[in-house]
């Protein structure tokens, strides 16, 4: 009889689909990019609650094998038949295994990614399944915990290392959105909640709409131009980051803008 404990974790719905993680992605490989390349031995990134397809696992293992050709991918998920669905697809390199926040991995992880599975949970449980998955890191490994539309065109993001949270990521296609709140929908579980006034995050958005406002005439230009100067006015008052690789027009102008989680953090939970 197998000994191995249940995993970690609660089956989300499974939703997925060609490209959904495709911003982060883009992301992920040019800001850890030399994170993963120092890796040794090769580096190994979890892709955790992929859903009812292998197809965002795969996606991502060929994006990374373009940057680092030694990358190793597991895709981990509670629901063995999904795990079963997605098996077929194991190439050198790339598995699925059954699994959940303990990352029942054989080693530590570079990087986890977890997109889509804490909305369901509420922000207690959340923030214990960050711990338990920050305990598994390799070190100077991160996890990016997210939330996405159902097609990908918005989506936010929290990195975090082995200290806790250290960053927050807005990300949108620019003709999805009529403003910047419209990402507040997509917020992580431990700040979706907080959207309310005499919150960070309330504050932020409000103040990111009315840049939007205020940089309505850049849109003559076209909504990237007013994207641009929407961050660059945001960013006198915010600690936006302004410089590569989480920050810069080269950033800016693919619709993301980068916080540090300090600014933003639940005035309850510091990180």
């Amino acid at each position: 009889m197998s000994t191995r404990a249940r995993p970690v974790g609660e089956i989300t719905r499974g939703t997925t689909w060609h490209n959904r993680l495709r911003r982060c992605d883009r992301w992920l490989t040019a800001v850890h990019g030399p994170l993963l390349r120092a890796a040794t031995p090769a580096p190994l990134v979890v892709d955790l609650g992929y859903g009812a397809s292998h197809i965002t696992t795969t996606e991502l293992f060929t994006r990374l094998r373009r940057i680092v050709p030694r990358a190793e991918v597991a895709g981990l998920e509670i629901d063995p038949a999904r795990v079963a669905a997605a098996s077929p697809y194991s190439r050198p390199g790339l598995t699925f295994a059954l699994g959940g926040f303990e990352l029942p991995v054989d080693r530590p992880p570079t990087v986890v990614r977890a997109f889509n599975v804490l909305r369901q949970y509420d922000e207690e449980r959340a923030l214990e399944a960050w711990d338990l998955m920050r305990r598994r890191l390799a070190p100077r490994g991160v996890i990016v915990e997210g939330t996405c539309s159902e097609i990908g065109h918005r989506a936010t993001w929290v990195t975090l290392g082995e200290e806790g949270p250290r960053t927050l990521t807005f990300s949108a296609r620019l003709t999805g959105i009529e403003r910047p709140s419209d990402l507040a929908e997509r917020l992580p579980k431990a700040l979706i909640h907080r959207n309310v006034p005499g919150e960070a995050i309330y504050e932020l958005l409000r103040d990111f709409d009315q840049a939007w406002a205020v940089c309505a005439p850049h849109g003559a230009y076209g909504l990237r131009q007013r994207f641009l100067a929407t961050v660059e006015t945001l960013a006198r008052a915010w600690p936006v980051a302004t410089v590569p690789p989480l920050g810069g027009r080269g950033r800016w102008r693919l619709g993301e803008m980068t916080v540090p989680w300090s600014a933003v953090a639940p005035r309850r939970y510091v990180g």
